[in-house]
């Protein structure tokens, strides 16, 4: 799973201001139920190595800050949301009585098989009203089907739409465009050489197998390349 997003100069400032030093830090992690080395503190504010989703929720609860100022973003997603409200996946699935492999599954493929009921229970849990969390996830529906079409064919064409819906700027998403249209016609050049090379099937099965996992996190892709921070959407 990728990581979450994540500010380094947050996480140090939430610290400071409890007047904690890193080892203070893993302490209250530690009772949190999550052991981690004092390096990992250092690692984490000096940006060389992002917090998992578990550790940003138990850092956020260690330095008493709410889990959304440690990513710095306006939440824009799904998951961003659950986050941003300090949930696992798995606690807010059992939460709106979802199985919590459909629920994971809904995030990283973007689509929502609720009910209605659920999607009541996730408004509520989410802090959103019906109308906002449904307009939420046919965003995320709607931009899943721009990249696909994106990098499949021809990207220029879909900058401008991926920029709004995204509300990111236009050269940032046309980078993070051409970089993805990159990456997917490799998958497509592996996997033809290996074809007409006339290689085993099993083969061809792992390279068809890899390119439906990097599909699957295409959207966190794009919104890493693109930059979470406020310089990388539109106000």
């Amino acid at each position: 799973m990728p990581t979450p997003p994540f500010s380094p100069a947050e996480a140090r400032a939430a610290r400071l201001r409890l007047g904690m030093t890193p080892g203070h830090v893993v302490v209250a992690m530690a009772q949190l139920g999550l052991d981690r080395p004092t390096e990992a503190v250092h690692a984490w504010e000096a940006g060389t190595v992002p917090p998992t989703e578990p550790e940003l929720l138990a850092l956020a609860d260690a330095l008493w800050c709410p889990v959304v100022v440690l990513m710095a973003v306006r939440p824009g997603t799904l998951r961003e949301h659950r986050l941003a409200r300090g949930f696992t996946a798995e606690r807010l699935a059992l939460r709106i009585g979802m199985d919590p492999y459909a629920y994971a599954a809904a995030e990283a493929e973007r689509r929502w098989p609720g009910t209605d009921r659920q999607t009541l229970l996730l408004a509520d849990a989410l802090g959103l009203g019906t109308e906002d969390l449904l307009d939420l996830l046919g965003r995320d529906a709607e931009l899943v089907g721009l990249l696909h079409q994106a990098v499949e064919g021809r990207w220029k064409a879909h900058v401008a739409a991926l920029a709004d819906l995204a509300q990111a700027d236009e050269r940032a998403v046309a980078g993070a465009l051409r970089t993805l249209h990159r990456e997917y016609t490799r998958f497509d050049e592996r996997y033809m050489g290996h074809l007409v090379a006339r290689n085993d099937d099993a083969r061809l099965r792992e390279i068809a197998a890899d390119r439906a996992a990097w599909l699957r996190a295409l959207p966190d892709r794009f919104r890493s390349l693109v930059g979470h921070g406020p310089a990388g959407r539109r106000p």
